[in-house]
């Protein structure tokens, strides 16, 4: 299996050497990887101006690439830049959750996006803020999910999250806002967002947020389908 691993925390980051550890079990490893940090990049890329790419080692991979520019960039350099096709794109681990609407900010999983719109399976890792270690106890677990219920026959991308000493697995859906910001004057003209946790419980395990903030790994399939398609249905 020819593995592609990205992230939006950077090429140096302690999540993605977890994922190279564990994944390199599995497949062939290529990292094509943000030099540095891009999260809340969301699926954006960059198409007015060059950007750096350079080549470098790392350990249990075959190739490795630092890219200057947003995690969907890496993705579309891996496949078009390089000429690769892979059986799988694997993003994260990611250091924070990335739930409910907030996915739509995620470079971790717009990663993931961007694979599915060449036709690529993707897998997207976060984790308890303060350590990627936490999910590297039970990626063998996840795998052994996805193998044993062919899980990517199913859904083109998955986002997974896992809490610190998760009590199981849920499959669940995308949940409600998890952060929000408040923006601070800063007295020069400038402002900063800083985050809060807006998180509020619907009571329902079968919602991301919920399943996670009650110590639930959840397992939410995804899609770049963004047809409303009950009003689609009501206006047809």
């Amino acid at each position: 299996m020819k593995i592609l691993l990205t992230n939006d925390d950077g090429l140096n980051s302690e999540g993605l050497a977890v994922l190279l550890e564990k994944a390199g079990n599995i497949g062939e490893i290529t990292v094509v990887a943000p030099l540095a940090e891009q999260s809340c990049k969301s699926h954006g890329i960059e198409v007015k101006k060059p950007f750096a790419v350079n080549k470098c080692t790392l350990p249990g991979a075959v190739r490795a690439y630092a890219v200057d520019s947003t995690p969907a960039d890496c993705v579309r350099f891996a496949i078009e830049g390089l000429g690769e096709s892979f059986d799988l794109v694997l993003s994260g681990i990611n250091r924070g959750y990335n739930l409910g609407k907030d996915i739509l900010y995620s470079g971790t999983v717009g990663a993931c996006f961007e694979a599915s719109a060449f036709g690529v399976k993707a897998v997207a890792v976060s984790t308890f803020p303060e350590s990627p270690q936490v999910a590297s106890a039970y990626l063998k677990q996840l795998y052994e999910l996805f193998c044993e219920r062919e899980l990517l026959k199913i859904a083109e991308v998955f986002n997974i999250n896992v809490p610190d000493s998760p009590k199981g697995i849920l499959f669940t859906r995308q949940g409600g806002p998890y952060y929000r910001d408040r923006f601070t004057d800063l007295g020069d003209g400038t402002f900063i967002q800083r985050g809060y946790c807006a998180y509020e419980s619907s009571n329902d395990l079968t919602y991301d947020t919920d399943a996670v903030m009650n110590g639930y790994i959840s397992v939410t399939p995804l899609t770049t389908e963004r047809t409303d398609l009950k009003a689609y249905e009501t206006l047809k």
